[in-house]
């Protein structure tokens, strides 16, 4: 049974196959993605361009009763369309269905199943909304194979279908490459290696924070604005009802079409309520436009730099931009695009609506698995890592899990708390060096018995990957019974493309990273980790270890200097009685700050 390609965008949704050397995308009547928009009329339910067009006619009281971006709504428990309480769930399935059948319908293919498919999903989106898009699907008569990042499947597919495959993968080999992918919901950034015939993400970035619609909707406010002060019509001059949402839709064509032209007219009949002239018209230039969503290509742009940054590299070090997406085609965002990067590094597929869709077609044909890109580790006591998941693990698909389980120690349950801190190496493989940069992934803490010994509290911890790609930790003190969980839904990946090579398991550096060190993000909670996989007494700190075993500091067992010196840190001063740390305290140095040894200092190795 083939697999088909499934992007289902926060605007348009295209499914598409592999045909022999060719991919066939199963368009609609104007050979065109399909709007990811439905309209509920009684008991007909109207999906697609029909269901857009209604967001532009005036009088049918389309606010009620159409939903635009049904992806968006996802985690939600419910909405209220037309004044019936829908699920979410529902809604996507509504538009999924519709996609599926127009597929079934076009007879461009014989013999067309569209049961499974490789679904494209943004990069930031959560573990949650993931299991209900793959609700939806089940209840539209599909199952999801694989989940993959949207941009990570455009360059899959850029790759796939460009003229010379072998010359574009050694003219890329270890290069990285940016795929920008700027949508009407998101904007996703990942940042990947061509390494030995595997595309491996090195970092990804992704918001909803300036997606398509935000443009739209900016657009929308602002032309009012002016209109009203053109007219000097003050907030007593009510728009009619339903205007707004027509003035949404006409802003988006206006969008679209300054892509190509310099001035275009947005014009919304009956607009105003109770004037003369009730029309709105305004005359929407492309330097207008530009000017009226600064702010928002801007921060669009910033998040680029921000990426790049994060990992200690520079514009210069891309050799390819991949742009795609519908907000792609807008000239001021191409032209920051080349100001960035320079127009030779800088490809803007003219397939930007399909080549998402297109790219999970030929993940679907190759049979790529993805695989992690980056190992899991477990922060140990004293800065080392143990990894948990290891770069390279194959990902599960539909109805898989991978899962690991660990027995651990408490060094130092003083504070009462077992603290349990997950990190990621910021260079992708699985061989990373102890001084390596890490990113932060999540923090577990569960309570255990703060007048235990060293490594007498035992603690567990579960770590598994299920088929929608989610990383969950569950970690436990079996003493006090504490149970703490996280769920991570922002791994990187590597995915596989036919060249039979995965020479990149073996690599020992290939990517510029920044100094190394443990990394937070702003708002992160960094812990001093107080777990270890074996009994090392070295791993515990010298005042807790003291407590519990005095001989251990016996000068004659040469006891280490650093555990000697967190003793000494926590004791008072056997001369004057003033913590080691008080300024006040000159017993244990000279007046030229110079330590003292032997029988004159008043801190000492008993």
């Amino acid at each position: 049974m083939a697999v088909v390609g499934f992007d289902f965008g926060t605007t348009n949704s295209l499914i598409s196959i592999v045909q022999g050397d060719r991919v066939i995308s199963f368009a609609d009547e104007q050979g065109l993605p399909i709007p990811s928009v439905v309209c509920y009329e009684g008991t007909q339910t109207i999906v697609g361009r029909e269901a857009r067009e209604r967001l532009g006619q005036a009088g049918l009281g389309v606010q009620g009763n159409v939903v635009r971006s049904p992806k968006t709504l996802l985690g939600k428990e419910s909405v209220f369309v037309g004044g019936v309480e829908r699920n979410p769930v529902d809604i996507v399935a509504d538009v999924v269905g519709y996609v599926r059948e127009q597929a079934l319908a076009s007879r461009v293919v014989k013999n067309l199943e569209v049961d499974k498919a490789v679904v494209t999903i943004p990069v930031n989106m959560e573990g949650h909304r993931r299991a209900l898009l793959r609700d939806a699907f089940r209840m539209a008569g599909m199952s999801i194979v694989q989940f993959v990042h949207e941009p990570l499947a455009a360059l899959y597919g850029f790759l796939r279908t460009s003229e010379d495959f072998a010359a574009t993968l050694r003219r890329y080999d270890r290069q990285l490459i940016l795929v920008f992918d700027w949508g009407g919901g998101t904007l996703d950034l990942t940042l990947c290696r061509l390494v030995d015939g595997m595309l491996i993400q090195v970092a990804n970035d992704g918001t909803d924070e300036v997606g398509g619609d935000l443009f739209d909707d900016a657009l929308k406010h602002e032309v009012e604005k002016r209109v009203r002060d053109a007219r000097a019509l003050g907030e007593e001059v009510m728009a009619s009802p339903e205007a707004r949402p027509r003035l949404m839709h006409a802003c988006e064509r206006a969008k679209i079409d300054l892509s190509r032209r310099s001035r275009v007219n947005v014009y919304v009949p009956n607009f105003f309520h109770g004037l003369e002239d009730p029309d709105l018209d305004f005359p929407l230039s492309r330097d207008d436009l530009e000017n009226m969503v600064a702010h928002l290509i801007d921060a669009g742009i910033a998040r680029i730099e921000k990426l790049l940054e994060g990992q200690g590299c520079s514009t210069t070090s891309v050799a390819l931009c991949l742009a795609t997406g519908g907000m792609a085609n807008m000239p001021i965002i191409r032209s920051r695009l080349h100001q960035l990067f320079g127009p030779q590094r800088v490809h803007i597929s003219d397939r930007t609506a399909s080549l998402i869709s297109e790219g999970a077609a030929w993940v679907a044909n190759d049979d790529a698995r993805l695989h992690l890109a980056k190992n899991v580790e477990l922060a140990l006591a004293r800065n080392s890592y143990m990894p948990l998941l290891t770069a390279g693990l194959e990902m599960p698909q539909e109805n898989e899990t991978r899962s690991e389980n660990f027995s651990l120690y408490c060094v130092d349950p003083t504070d009462g708390y077992g603290k349990f801190q997950l990190m990621a190496p910021r260079r992708p493989g699985p061989k990373i060096l102890p001084n390596d940069t890490r990113r932060h992934l999540a923090n577990l803490i569960v309570p255990v018995d703060k007048k235990a010994a060293p490594f007498r509290e035992r603690l567990s911890l579960d770590v598994s990957v299920d088929e929608n790609l989610i990383l969950k930790a569950t970690a436990r003190s079996l003493n006090q019974r504490g149970i703490a969980e996280a769920e991570i839904h922002d791994l990187e990946f590597a995915l596989a493309l036919p060249t039979g090579e995965r020479g990149w398991l073996g690599e020992e550096s290939f990517d510029d990273t920044a100094e190394s060190k443990a990394s937070h993000e702003p708002g992160s909670l960094a812990m001093r980790s107080n777990i270890a996989a074996d009994e090392d007494l070295w791993l515990v700190p010298g005042e807790v270890l003291y407590r519990f075993n005095r001989a251990y500091f016996d000068v004659r067992h040469y006891p280490p200097q650093l555990q000697v010196e967190e003793k000494l840190y926590y004791e008072p001063c056997s001369l004057c009685g003033r913590p080691s740390n008080d300024p006040l305290c000159r017993c244990a140095t000279f007046p030229n700050g110079l330590p003292k040894v032997g029988a004159n200092a008043g801190h000492g190795v008993s």
